[in-house]
């Protein structure tokens, strides 16, 4: 991933104490979602979409699950409304989960 973003390991680590980014453990390995990257960036709007559902009490295994889950009302699923730049869309289904 640091590779992808241009950056040393312990920036991402950084990023990931700063809740730019979320990761789930496989077999031991911390993993961020190659699709959180988008042109060498953290995808626009998934800052605040973490934020949001962490806020509603979310772990980072299920914000991973809610943003690869389609969604019908979007449609598709919430990381790919992102990359698309309808970060609105996403927000507002973020903020409805959490009640």
């Amino acid at each position: 991933m640091a590779s992808t973003l241009g950056i040393i390991v312990t920036r991402v680590h950084g990023l990931l104490r700063e809740r730019q980014l979320v990761a789930t453990r496989v077999d031991g390995v911390l993993r961020i979602p190659a699709e959180f990257i988008q042109d060498g960036a953290v995808v626009k709007g998934l800052p605040s979409t973490i934020t949001l559902l962490s806020d509603a009490g979310y772990s980072d295994p299920e914000i991973i699950d809610w943003l690869f889950t389609a969604e019908e009302s979007l449609p598709g699923r919430p990381i790919t409304a992102l990359r698309e730049n309808r970060g609105r869309e996403v927000h507002r289904r973020a903020q409805a989960a959490g009640f």
